[in-house]
């Protein structure tokens, strides 16, 4: 079992964040959630509770004295999801102005996995430095931008789709637990040859 940190912000996309503590629980990890008051409020609004039933330990994001905001504590990684661009902006610039920021900064410093995910659009020119300084110093970007070539027929499993991606980079995957199918190509059929006309030429 590893332990994972999941950092839930006010951005739209709370399903992401149940999904994907749904998934580590289901791998037999331990989650510990950090939830901002505008989280809380978007996973109210979304109808998210259930991301609680998968959750470990909830700490308080104003108390810096949880186990999670120092470096010796033994975290695996950590993916802030949905990321506001907010949150974005704090992470890069190193503020620490809660415990969320804190452990994402702890999990820069001592390199281990941080995933942060993006729901917003378009970017404008600050929210595209703040995703490039992030990935410069280590963290991943992975947008909530879902894929359709396996055909997802819910909103679970076009969700999942990015999930699959997070607990990848975050390391709690392996070969045996793919929650979707790895892509293995398809062979696209050769296009036909035109058919010339026999007519006679008048």
């Amino acid at each position: 079992m590893s332990r994972y940190i999941l950092g839930v912000t006010g951005a739209s996309g709370a399903i992401y964040a149940t999904r994907t503590a749904m998934h580590l629980k289901r791998l037999g990890h331990h989650v510990t959630a950090l939830v901002t008051p505008p989280g809380r409020g978007v996973v109210a609004y979304e109808g998210q509770e259930d991301l609680f039933k998968y959750v470990d330990e909830l700490p308080d994001v104003k108390n810096f004295f949880a186990e999670c905001a120092s470096g010796s504590a033994d975290y695996s990684g950590m993916v802030v999801v949905p990321c506001s661009m907010g949150t974005l902006g704090r992470i890069v610039a190193g503020t620490s102005d809660n415990l969320l920021i804190r452990t994402a900064d702890v999990c820069l410093k001592e390199r281990r996995p941080l995933v942060v995910v993006p729901r917003e659009m378009p970017y404008n020119l600050i929210h595209l430095g703040n995703m490039t300084s992030l990935t410069r110093m280590g963290g991943i970007v992975i947008p909530a931008a879902p894929h359709f070539y396996d055909r997802p027929k819910t909103i679970e499993e076009l969700v999942d789709t990015v999930v699959a991606r997070i607990l990848v980079h975050l390391g709690a995957l392996t070969g045996a637990d793919n929650i979707v199918k790895p892509w293995k190509g398809i062979r696209i059929p050769a296009p036909r040859p035109k058919s010339r006309s026999k007519g006679k030429k008048k």
